[in-house]
C-alpha cells in the first residue's frame, strides 16, 4: 500500500516504537524466567505492526481498550516503559498503581482504559465510549482490540451491532493470530476470514496483512476518517501470528516448526526495516542505533521499576468501587 502522508521521520517514529514492544517483552519473558517477576505474563511478539500501524492514526484523548495481551498496544498508544514494567512488578508507580498487572496495563493520561482480561470485553466497553463522544459532540474516537478468539464471544454481535445501529465512532481492530490460545482459528468457525462478518452488521470490514505496518496504518487511517466524519464503524483485520506461546507456560508445540519458521520471515520489525533502507528512508546504521536506544531505554524501565518501593498493604483496598 501508499504510505502517502507518513515521511522517514514518521516512519522511524513507528520502526522505534515496535522496537520499544518487542525489547519490553523480551526483557519481560526473561524476568519471568528468572523468578523476578510476580504473576504471570502473555506476550505478543511478532503482533507489534497491529499496535503501532492503528495508533500511530489516534491522538491523545482517542481512548482505546485492549485484552489480555496488552503491552504492545499499551506501549504503542503512549504509555511509560517505566511505568508499564513498574505495574508488572506490582509497585505503587506503575500505571495502574501496581494493582493491574501485566492483563490490566493502561493509562488515562495517554488515552488507554486499563486492558480487560474478559475476552471480548473491549468490544462492548468501546463502543459504550464512542457512545459518550457521539452524545458530548467531540471528535474523539475510540478503538476496541481483540483477539481471533474472541470473535465467537456474544459481546462481538451485540457491541458491533450496537456501534453499526448508532453508527458510532468506533474501530473494532480484531489481531487475528490464527489460534484462540491453543486451537487453529479455522476449527472453530467455517469463515476464516473475520472481516467478512462486518457485511452483516452494514458496515465495512477489511482484512490486511498485520505483519505490514504501513499496510495496517492505512486501513487504519481510513477507518478512523470514516468514524470521525460521522459515518459509524469499522471491522478492521490484522492476519498477524505471535512468535511465542499463548502464555509464558505455554511452549507451543501445538503449532508446526515450519508454519513459525514462514511467519517468522515476515518478521514486522525487519519488514519494514528493510523497506527503509530500500527506499533510502534510513540507513542500516541510523536503524541499529535506534535499537541500541531503545534497548537502553528499556534496561532504565527495569531498573526503575526494581528500585521503586511496593504497594503499602493498607493501600489494597484503595481504588475499589463494588
Amino acid at each position: 500500500m501508499a504510505a502517502s502522508d507518513l515521511n522517514s521521520a514518521r516512519l522511524k517514529d513507528m520502526y522505534r516504537r515496535m522496537l520499544v514492544g518487542r525489547e519490553f517483552e523480551e526483557q519481560v519473558y526473561f524476568l519471568f524466567l528468572k523468578g523476578t517477576l510476580p504473576g504471570t505474563v502473555h506476550q505478543s511478539l511478532g503482533q507489534e505492526a497491529v499496535a503501532v500501524g492503528v495508533c500511530s492514526n489516534l491522538n491523545r484523548d482517542d481512548y482505546i481498550v485492549a485484552h489480555h495481551r496488552p503491552h504492545n498496544i499499551a506501549l504503542a498508544k503512549g504509555v511509560d516503559p517505566r511505568s508499564a514494567m513498574a505495574e508488572l512488578f506490582a509497585k505503587k508507580a506503575g500505571c495502574c498503581r501496581g494493582k493491574g498487572g501485566s492483563m490490566h496495563l493502561g493509562d488515562f493520561d495517554v488515552g488507554m482504559v486499563p486492558s480487560l482480561a474478559i475476552v471480548g470485553a473491549s468490544l462492548t466497553v468501546a463502543p459504550g465510549m464512542a457512545l459518550a463522544y457521539q452524545l458530548t459532540g467531540t471528535k474523539q474516537v475510540s478503538a476496541a482490540f481483540f483477539g481471533d478468539g474472541a470473535s465467537n464471544e456474544g459481546a462481538f454481535h451485540e457491541g458491533i451491532n450496537f456501534a453499526a445501529v448508532r453508527k458510532l465512532p468506533v474501530i473494532f481492530v480484531c489481531e487475528n493470530n490464527l489460534y484462540g490460545a491453543s486451537t487453529p482459528y479455522d476449527q472453530v468457525s467455517l469463515v476464516t476470514d473475520i472481516a467478512k462478518r462486518a457485511c452483516a452488521y452494514g458496515i465495512p470490514g477489511e482484512t490486511v496483512d498485520g505483519m505490514d505496518v504501513i499496510a495496517v496504518y492505512e486501513a487504519a487511517r481510513k477507518a478512523v476518517a470514516r468514524a470521525r466524519q460521522g459515518k459509524g464503524p469499522t471491522l478492521l483485520e490484522c492476519k498477524t501470528y505471535r512468535f511465542c506461546g499463548h502464555s509464558r507456560s505455554d511452549p507451543a508445540h501445538y503449532r508446526p516448526k515450519e508454519e513459525l519458521a514462514e511467519w517468522k520471515k515476515r518478521d514486522p520489525i525487519k519488514l519494514l526495516g528493510d523497506r527503509m533502507v530500500a527506499e533510502k528512508r534510513a540507513t542500516t546504521k541510523e536503524l541499529s542505533a535506534l535499537e541500541v536506544e531503545v534497548k537502553e531505554q528499556i534496561q532504565a524501565a527495569i531498573e526503575f521499576a526494581q528500585n521503586e518501593p511496593p504497594l503499602e498493604l493498607s493501600e489494597a483496598l484503595t481504588d475499589v468501587f463494588a
